[in-house]
């Protein structure tokens, strides 16, 4: 779950970097009449939206699961307080030795 976990966000980081901004690509800024995007005026705008929607999604469901799963036991945590191993006491020094 995990993994996955990281895919989705590799691809929701993607997906974010890949999108234009408000403010039109650089061609606009000086006038140009043709647009620069790989998929075309709006169909990209339109299929990266449907994208970052679904990554988000999966994104805050994934944050969700893991969470109940870490939780419920799935590890152990050094924040959680919950180890695989138990503590012992620490061992005390030797005595010294009493003088004759």
């Amino acid at each position: 779950m995990t993994v996955l976990y990281v895919l989705v966000c590799l691809v929701l980081l993607m997906a974010i970097l890949l999108q234009q901004g408000r403010g039109g690509d650089i061609a606009s800024a000086f006038g140009g009449s043709g647009s620069q995007t790989a998929f075309g005026a709006r169909a990209g705008a339109t299929l990266l939206t449907r994208v970052t929607t679904v990554t988000a999604v999966l994104f805050m469901a994934g944050a969700v699961g893991l969470g109940i799963l870490w939780q419920r036991g799935g590890g152990g945590s050094v924040v959680s307080g919950k180890t695989s191993a138990p503590i012992s006491a620490p061992a005390r020094p030797a005595p010294a030795p009493v003088k004759k």
